[in-house]
């Protein structure tokens, strides 16, 4: 069983869904990943392949320990652990602790985060400063679609003929309607600005509406401070040692990677100092030895 081969594009059915963790715990996919295609996981071996695809397609906050994919894959717990370790090397999987700001709560959250896009040890160390850099979305040949403040304004002519606008007349003024919308305005409230209230004849409907857009035009809402970044730390995934991301390139720490921590420089005292610090205890030593005498 433990020299099972599953197929990385079709992960194995079950009659019973997949357990899951603790509210809270389990699996957590990070965010601004490519969309999924029968050629993910391709670049690793057969049984990381499969386990990662089957992983991939489990629900937030599933259970993905060890001990509990070990009973739904057929692997054995030490396969499944270095199999794990394979995909945190390859950029898929991290592990760490989380400690959600406002929460009230002084406790630090088990995580397990997986990518189906691998990731640098620079994404990650972004990702656990709450820093994700975006990535570009694959070009898409679509042809061009009219922005919606255009469509607004094309449909004024229906609902209020005296406002019928040319195509020209619309392109000039969408930017405008444009404005409206960053400022939170709705759809609703740009027509009922530009339809209320019309002067009988209208001679000049796209001056008037341009006049009305830029008169108009509503106050810019007060700047929303930005969300305080969950706190997170990574562990090792061996020894489970806490530690910053530069710590722990591919998600192991200097130990586990058989690197020795450089020895400390051991400069001797001067005899004046040590002097100077012998002095220093006993001073302190007849100090206490003072208070501790009763008068």
């Amino acid at each position: 069983m433990a020299d099972a081969k599953l197929s990385p594009a079709f992960p194995p059915t079950h009659g019973s869904p997949h357990p899951m963790a603790n509210p809270g715990y389990g699996k957590r996919s990070v965010p601004d990943q490519l969309p999924r295609t029968a050629h993910d996981f391709t670049d690793l071996p057969p049984r990381e392949a499969a386990i990662a695809a089957f992983i991939d397609r489990l629900p937030e906050g599933a259970d993905i320990c060890v001990k509990t994919l070990a009973k739904t894959l057929p692997y054995g717990q030490c396969a499944l652990r270095t199999a794990l370790n394979n995909l945190q090397r390859a950029g898929h999987l991290r592990r760490g602790r989380e400690h959600l700001v406002g929460t009230g709560s002084r406790r630090w959250i088990t995580r397990t985060w997986f990518s189906r896009t691998a990731r640098e040890d620079a994404w990650w160390a972004a990702f656990m400063r709450g820093d994700v850099p975006e990535e570009a979305a694959p070009p898409e040949r679509a042809r061009p679609t009219r922005s919606r403040a255009h469509i607004l304004l094309a449909a004024l002519g229906r609902t209020t003929p005296a406002l019928s606008l040319s195509e020209a007349d619309c392109a000039r003024l969408a930017p405008l309607v444009v404005e409206w919308f960053a400022r939170g305005a709705t759809d609703e409230a740009v027509v009922a600005a530009l339809t209320t209230g019309l002067p009988t004849p209208v001679h000049h409907p796209a001056a008037l509406l341009r006049r009305r857009l830029t008169d108009k035009l509503p106050p810019k809402p007060e700047p929303k401070s930005s969300p305080r970044p969950p706190l997170r730390v990574l562990e090792c995934a061996k020894c489970r040692a806490p530690g910053r991301p530069e710590a722990l390139p591919g998600g192991l720490c200097g130990a586990c990677r058989g690197e020795r921590s450089p020895a400390r420089p051991h400069t001797p005292l001067s005899a004046s100092a040590v002097r100077v610090r012998a002095d220093e205890i006993r001073a302190a030593m007849s100090l206490q030895q003072r208070e501790r005498t009763p008068a």
